[in-house]
């Protein structure tokens, strides 16, 4: 299945997906709970394409972005002279996303006085801009999210209980990455063909060592950190032949099968790599046409993996071109 993004067929995210249809239709609230990076926004929106709210606005707003000061305007709206620098009435979040549905995402970062009101819209489906009487009613579906245990921050009294029943009517967990394996070669293949589009590189060959170091990795940062990772492997690809970047650590699951041949597997497709643009360049390591270059690393850097590697240094056949500098040194020798 590979709509907004949802790429993926592992036991775990397909479970993830049955459970987006069957509440996708309704408006009870939904809590997205799941570690940074795993997609809990892209989640958000899918359900709210699935609904019939998919005609009017997804709005979304990150309660850990915005200042404590400036967020109940944000999500309420406020009247000319609110406070300092409202000059013109201005319509909230809540408003904005009228009929539609409303992203809040890092909702355990809401500040604690602010809690009550946003509970109140929950139960009520009203509310009042700051500095007004009148009261605003709306149509909006909550979806909220959070990569923290709102259960604990409840016993610890930084979130209101009630305010946490209420949101948690619907819980929805996202998998790690690390937990969808399987998964990792479609997202890689989207995202290689993505940034290979954007970067205007073609790249034709994802190498089986490749594939095998990218999913013996650990990936704490999930799919977010995958994405970047990829974006930053075709950059430095020289040829049609994705590379993993030289400058990739290298740590892996604990007792990951297969982990060891995987780091072995790296260490070859390094060499193999460095081995390449060498042949490339000549044995060209510096300069503005070097390996090093090439590579994206500095000189001394590549030197060092070189070593590492076993690579022994060749001297290049390529001709230094003789500046004039070192005419008049050699003329001044001759006389």
């Amino acid at each position: 299945m590979a709509i907004l993004d949802l790429i993926g067929s592992s036991p775990k995210f397909r479970a993830l997906l049955t459970e987006v249809e069957r509440v996708a239709p309704v408006d009870s609230a939904v809590l997205i709970q799941g570690e940074t990076g795993t997609g809990k926004e892209v989640i958000a929106r899918a359900i709210h394409e699935a609904s019939p709210r998919r005609h009017h606005r997804f709005v979304a707003l990150n309660c850990a972005a915005i200042p404590s000061a400036l967020l109940e305007s944000e999500l309420f709206g406020h009247e000319r002279g609110a406070f300092t620098g409202a000059c013109t009435q201005t319509k909230g979040r809540f408003q904005m996303a009228d009929g539609g549905t409303l992203f809040l995402d890092e909702i355990g970062d809401m500040p604690l006085e602010l809690q009550p009101k946003l509970l109140r819209v929950l139960q009520e489906r009203e509310f009042e801009r700051l500095g007004s009487a009148q009261t605003v009613r709306v149509n909006v579906r909550v979806v909220a999210a959070t990569n923290q245990d709102l259960g604990e921050l409840v016993s610890k009294k930084l979130f209101r209980a009630d305010l946490f029943y209420r949101l948690n009517v619907i819980p929805l967990c996202l998998p790690p990455l690390r937990e969808r394996v399987q998964d990792i070669l479609p997202l890689t293949e989207y995202f290689v063909a993505k940034f290979a589009a954007c970067l205007n590189k073609p790249i034709d060959l994802i190498p089986d060592e490749v594939v095998a170091v990218l999913k013996a990795y650990d990936w704490p940062g999930n799919i977010r950190e995958l994405q970047n990772f990829i974006e930053r492997a075709v950059l430095f690809s020289p040829g049609p032949v994705l590379r993993l970047p030289l400058d990739f650590k290298q740590p892996v699951r604990q007792n990951a099968e297969g982990a060891e041949s995987a780091l072995g597997t790296l260490a070859d497709a390094d060499r193999e790599h460095i081995l390449e643009t060498l042949k490339q360049t000549d044995w060209l390591i510096g300069g503005q046409d070097g390996a090093a270059n090439r590579l994206g690393l500095p000189r001394t850097t590549l030197v060092y993996k070189m070593r590492k590697l076993g690579i022994e240094t060749r001297r290049s056949a390529r001709v230094r071109p003789i500046r004039l500098a070192d005419e008049r040194c050699h003329a001044a020798a001759s006389c």
